[in-house]
């Protein structure tokens, strides 16, 4: 990481001495009517040809469809100037090597980003909006899935595929009609100090990082209709690897830092501190491996989530392996604080994530394998998680029987989410196809009286149980650790 740091201080010197060239100087107007696309690509060009540079917007709100940056070149966005998004479809390609449409592509370049004060306006909603008018007209084709158009078929803000040394700093990101931004096979990824406000449309996550290794995220906010901080791997030769992401703030209507869904290749040496989310209507923090990915080396390390749906959810399945076995192995979480709510924690938002799975009272945190493909090596160290309790056997009942254990159906190809298993037998945590988990330091609090025990642990061995509270009211004798088919090795 010192050596990334070091490359990334070295890139902001020299363009630091680069030559600064303003946009309006191509004839761009930034008076939010004219559509400055092919001004804004010829700037482009222009400016890379001469070996790179700044290009330089200054206050306005300059109308753009989609354009590439090229190597060498810094979109520089100052403060009170706005990128702003067409909303007539056709103003965007979808690129063919990539199958997606944007506002601002990168393409196997070098030396690039965008830095500064100002904003990146996709305003998607209303160009999701025309893009469904043409296909119900028969002038453009889509499938119309829940008649919204394919996410490859609206514009994201930024895509940057297979491009080295990518700066992304101080801006602002908003309203894109499909997911934010992706970094997709690139390397050296700096994003520090951004601002995202993702959450006009559907599929609108906050950062997606796909296949990419040696990252930094740091320093920023996200409020997300969809995911928060996602990383995704596609190709299954090819993977997430050497992640640092800090001091980051989220919300969403989905989950807050997600590995998956998409997992072909992997996620490996991840390093994750300081990160706080609120009103997020999934899980917290959830890893999944479904589709013959490597889930290894990850260091989760200082999270306070307030109302919040789940608190934790790790998962391997075996949804699109192709061969592949997925597997999830050394995973720490530690000093987790999480406040579970009684109801819907994104309730009021414009977009909220859909009621499924029920029937089913307030799922507790999970890690879920499969027999032949088991989740090793995990700690789980200093977490809190407060729920509400009083979950009622009347409205959903999972007892704590052999046969009633064994009934909870493994689901190995479907989508990984906390509530997929529907009622669960645990208020607290459940447990199951896990190899060596170590429990340390672990406080369970339900602030009502809850039919099911804290923790049930399913085809468990060599768990470690170091300091276990559980808080519970008029619980008096109840057991609360209940064992099927499972060893605990060590309980202090």
């Amino acid at each position: 990481m010192k050596i990334l740091l070091l490359a990334i201080a070295l890139f902001f010197s020299h363009f630091a001495i680069s030559k600064n060239y303003f946009i309006k100087d191509f004839g761009a107007l930034g008076d939010g009517i004219t559509l400055n696309s092919q001004i804004i690509q010829g700037a482009i060009d222009f400016v890379a040809a001469r070996g790179g540079g700044r290009l330089i917007f200054q206050p306005g709100s300059y109308l753009t469809g989609s354009i590439y940056l090229k190597s060498n070149v810094i979109i520089q966005l100052d403060s009170g100037a706005v990128l702003m998004g067409s909303n007539n479809p056709f103003d965007y390609v979808k690129d063919a090597y990539i199958g997606w449409m944007s506002m601002i592509f990168a393409l196997k370049q070098d030396n690039v980003g965008i830095v500064g004060k100002g904003t990146v306006d996709g305003r998607g909603a209303a160009t999701a909006n025309n893009m469904t008018a043409f296909i119900h007209n028969k002038i453009y084709n889509d499938r119309l899935f829940l008649d919204r158009p394919s996410e490859f078929n609206r514009p994201q803000n930024l895509y940057f595929r297979e491009c080295k040394n990518v700066t992304v700093t101080g801006i602002t990101l908003k309203n894109p009609a499909s997911w934010n931004q992706t970094y997709d096979q690139c390397e050296n990824v700096y994003v520090d100090s951004i601002r995202v406000d993702s959450k006009n449309y559907w599929n609108n996550d906050g950062i997606d990082i796909v296949d990419s290794r040696d990252v930094i995220i740091k320093n920023s906010f996200f409020d997300a209709a969809d995911d928060v901080i996602c990383f995704k791997s596609q190709e299954p030769n090819k993977m997430c690897e050497n992640v640092v992401v800090e001091n980051c703030v989220g919300r969403s209507s989905a989950n807050g830092l997600k590995f998956g869904t998409g997992s072909r290749g992997g996620f490996r040496n991840f390093k994750v501190k300081n990160l706080v989310f609120y009103d997020t209507y999934r899980s917290a923090i959830t890893f999944a491996a479904v589709d013959g990915a490597i889930v290894e080396n990850i260091v989760v390390d200082g999270v306070k989530a307030t109302n919040v749906g789940n608190a934790i959810y790790l998962r391997v399945g075996d949804r699109n392996s192709r061969g592949k076995k997925s597997t999830m192995r050394d995973v720490t979480i530690r000093n987790l604080h999480a406040e579970i709510p009684a109801g819907k924690p994104d309730a009021g938002y414009p977009l909220e994530g859909p009621i499924e799975n029920l029937p089913r009272n307030i799922s507790p945190a999970g890690i879920a394998g499969l027999p032949n493909l088991k989740i090793t090596n995990v700690v789980l160290e200093n977490i809190t998680i407060v729920y509400p309790g009083g979950s009622n056997p009347n409205y959903a009942r999972r007892g704590t029987t052999a046969a009633e254990l064994d009934s909870i159906p493994e689901m190995p190809a479907a989508y990984p989410e906390f509530s997929q298993f529907r009622e669960l037998p645990s208020w607290g945590i459940y447990l199951r196809h896990v190899d060596s988990l170590k429990l340390i330091n672990i406080k369970l609090i339900a602030n009502a009286t809850e039919y099911r025990p804290a923790i049930v642990a399913h085809d468990v061995h060599n768990l470690q149980i170091y300091k276990l509270e559980i808080i519970e009211p008029d619980a008096k004798k109840k057991k609360q650790v209940v064992l099927h088919r499972s060893l605990i090795a060590k309980i202090k």
